[in-house]
């Protein structure tokens, strides 16, 4: 039979492997820069336009566009919510 271990904040202190919180993997940080380095030799800007632009490659654009948007995008509010203001004006018709 299995046996089941209570793991508490005080004993997960001890375990060892793996990263810290926060800290940035070396290989996605230099896979990143590998990247902009070959974007900006495709030319930059103006090659992503033309991928675009490209029927061919438009999807592989979106795609990519797709990956590097947030995955949260957080507002102003104290929860993090989205206020707008609208203001409605009713007018009548002319008779």
């Amino acid at each position: 039979m299995a046996r089941v271990v209570k793991v508490t904040d005080k004993s997960r202190a001890n375990l060892t492997g793996g990263s810290r919180k926060g800290v940035p993997n070396k290989v996605t940080a230099e896979l990143k820069d590998m990247i902009r380095e070959a974007l900006d030799a495709a030319g930059g800007v103006s090659y992503l336009l033309e991928r675009a632009h490209d029927p061919k490659t438009a999807t592989a654009f979106l795609s990519l566009v797709g990956k590097t948007l947030p995955m949260t995008v957080k507002g102003p509010g104290e929860g993090g919510e989205f206020f707008q203001k609208i203001i409605v004006e009713v007018v009548r018709a002319k008779p």
